[in-house]
């Protein structure tokens, strides 16, 4: 893949008279983002209480890369997934991030901003 891209972008710039050097900074050891347990099980309460204890599904691990684990390679951390889906929307028809058709639900937003308030509030009191 990173020879791809390489290859793309020295025939795009040669077909405008320039050069291009692709320096990809993290190769291909980019960190796997994941839920650090003892936190999780800690906040776990939290999100129950915020999202509705039937809202809060344990997601099996995605293959996304996501910059956020180069901070859980500092501090232990919990990445989230707020939903934004329409409710009244079948799933099957709900058009995926990262396409011109994507829509969000702006009362996710609402709860996301809930649930990040309540999980500091609580992680400053324990």
């Amino acid at each position: 893949m990173h020879e791809s891209v390489r290859r793309k972008a020295s025939h795009i710039a040669q077909s405008m008279g320039a050069t291009a050097d692709v320096i990809l900074p993290y190769g291909d050891r980019y960190p796997v983002t994941f839920n650090d347990h003892d936190l999780m099980a800690k906040m776990l309460p939290t999100l129950h209480r915020t999202a509705g204890k039937d809202h809060v599904k344990h997601m099996n691990a995605v293959m996304g890369a996501e910059d956020f684990s180069f901070f859980q390679q500092k501090i232990p951390g919990l990445y989230l997934f707020v939903g934004g889906k329409t409710p009244s929307k079948p799933l099957a028809e709900t058009a995926g991030h990262h396409t011109p058709d994507f829509v969000i639900d702006d009362a996710g937003l609402k709860l996301g901003v809930r649930t990040m308030s309540n999980l500091v509030v609580d992680y400053m009191e324990k």
